[in-house]
């Protein structure tokens, strides 16, 4: 999605996704982990264009094939950290706000907040928000896979 305003760009928009972008990697999270995030979110939403984007960028980190390709059964493989597992918890737990859906509990949180501090868990937070946020929009506007932003 292009932030536009009469078929002409809005500058207003850019610049506040920006800012918003700027404070996630200023949060001191690592890039790979942070598209690890997107990635998982984009799953659970059935973003095709952001899952496409968060591949791209989690291999331009550095992440490798085996990785990307079990995010969605992280829960079930040897390929993650302690600190990526609490990520990705926080995440599902974030992401999935339907109706009794127990959410973020307090052995989640407490999970990320032991591998976290209090900046990297606004920055993973955040990049939860971004993520759901354009998740909708793609989904709104029938985005196609394929482009990277």
């Amino acid at each position: 999605m292009e932030a536009r305003v009469n078929g002409k760009p809005n500058p207003d928009m850019i610049k506040g996704i920006q800012h918003l972008y700027k404070a996630i990697h200023a949060g001191g999270v690592d890039q790979r982990l942070l598209s690890l995030v997107h990635l998982r979110t984009s799953q659970i939403n059935g973003c095709s264009p952001c899952v496409f984007a968060s591949v791209a960028s989690a291999k331009k980190a550095g992440e490798t094939d085996e990785r990307l390709h079990h995010v969605v059964a992280w829960r079930e493989t040897p390929f993650y950290t302690d600190e990526e597992r609490a990520a990705l918890a926080l995440t599902e737990a974030a992401t999935r706000i339907q109706d009794d859906a127990p959410g973020v509990t307090d052995e989640i949180w407490d999970a990320a907040a032991d591998h976290f501090s209090e900046e990297q868990l606004n920055a993973i937070i955040l990049e939860i928000a971004m993520t759901n946020f354009f998740n909708r929009i793609n989904r709104t506007i029938r985005e196609q896979a394929g482009k990277t932003w």
